[in-house]
């Protein structure tokens, strides 16, 4: 894989995962009472929160595999299981349980500040964000492919907050039709990307390697 396919498949695996558009609508809903700067805010601490904890568990995911005895197939297989899971949520325009629950939902509503929690964890950087981060560093080769999965975690979050707050200044104008046909597409194309990971991880296997 070239650094370009590589770098494309980084930065829409994590988007599509991370799913921004699909947080806007909770996000307005959970700050309705706070002003436009306020929102704004909260959404810059919740991208910034979600870009350390990402790169985070990039950094030190393949260590702690090696405490725990996992290999990277067995995590690539169990990982892609999550984001079909969570794929298949956005194609029938529900919310999935593993970005975030409705009693976490609930809690935001009635938080003064979202920005770290449930905004930043779990609701963009998610156990589905988490595994797409470590399972893409699995399959980074050299440096350069490091780098730019850190970049794609950057650009993604940065991304995320420009997608927040288009919706903090225009709240009034999103189209729910219009989000749900968008989550739908991105469903579609998470689900593909969960495939090929379950694919690569099955390829990598023991198992199936001989």
């Amino acid at each position: 894989m070239t650094l370009l396919e590589y770098t494309l498949l980084a930065f829409t695996s994590l988007f599509v995962v991370m799913d921004p558009i699909a947080t806007a609508p909770v996000f307005i809903a959970m700050t309705h009472g706070n002003t436009a700067p306020a929102r704004l805010r909260m959404a810059r601490i919740a991208c910034l929160v979600a870009a350390g904890v990402l790169m985070l568990f990039a950094m030190t995911g393949q260590g702690l595999f090696k405490i725990l005895g996992v290999t990277l197939p067995a995590f690539q297989i169990a990982g892609s299981i999550l984001l079909l899971r969570i794929a298949l949520d956005m194609v029938y325009a529900q919310r999935s349980a593993a970005k975030q629950t409705d009693e976490e939902v609930e809690a935001g509503l009635i938080k003064d500040d979202i920005a770290i929690t449930p905004l930043g964890v779990p609701m963009l950087a998610g156990p589905g964000a988490i595994s797409t981060a470590l399972i893409l560093l699995s399959q980074a080769r050299g440096v350069a492919q490091h780098i730019a999965l850190f970049g794609c975690i950057l650009a993604v979050c940065g991304a995320s907050y420009v997608t927040l707050a288009f919706a903090a200044k225009h709240a009034g104008r999103l189209n729910p039709l219009a989000l749900k046909l968008v989550t739908r597409l991105m469903g579609l194309l998470l689900a593909a990307v969960a495939v090929q990971f379950a694919l690569s991880g099955l390829a990598e296997s023991p198992l199936f390697s001989r």
